[in-house]
């Protein structure tokens, strides 16, 4: 029994499945620790545009980015379906706000594509690759270009 277990899990990655606007996300599960309604965030100054604050989650306090501005969406009022992906990457925990979280999927290491040459609304290089799943079509992020250091640190809120 756990030969087939491991075996199932080298071929099946866990995601989650989120959505911003009108496209579906996907993270692995092993880089969510929770999801969180929305809190209040607590604003700091001097940080790039798409960082709201920092959130003290249970003792922890977390930055958190609104990742419809990191991706240069439009940014809408939020709702009650709006969420918090709390997810770890690069050994720091983050806050990812976004519109709704869906779905928990197993998904097949071989539906991963890699992203065609026009993905869509966000920048290329914070996608892993596009998820086709019957009708369904979900971008895989790159969680660590996502939550690129050099950019959260900078304190002018620009690139470059």
């Amino acid at each position: 029994m756990a030969e087939s277990a491991a075996l199932s899990t080298a071929s099946e990655l866990k995601v989650i499945i989120f959505q911003l606007v009108d496209k579906e996300y996907a993270l692995p599960v092993s880089q969510v620790r929770s999801i969180e309604k929305l809190q209040h965030i607590t604003r700091v100054p001097k940080t790039p545009h798409f960082v709201k604050g920092v959130l003290n989650l249970r003792g922890v306090v977390t930055p958190i980015i609104d990742l419809r501005l990191r991706f240069g969406l439009e940014q809408e009022p939020y709702s009650d379906s709006t969420r918090i992906i709390i997810a770890a990457a690069q050994e720091s925990e983050v806050g990812l706000i976004v519109d709704a979280a869906n779905d928990v999927l197993d998904i097949q290491a071989e539906s991963i594509e890699p992203q065609p040459e026009v993905a869509g609304t966000i920048d290329e290089e914070y996608i892993e690759g596009i998820v086709k799943i019957d009708k369904r079509l979900f971008i895989l992020l790159n969680l660590d270009k996502v939550l690129n250091p050099e950019e959260l640190n900078n304190t002018s809120g620009k690139e470059g």
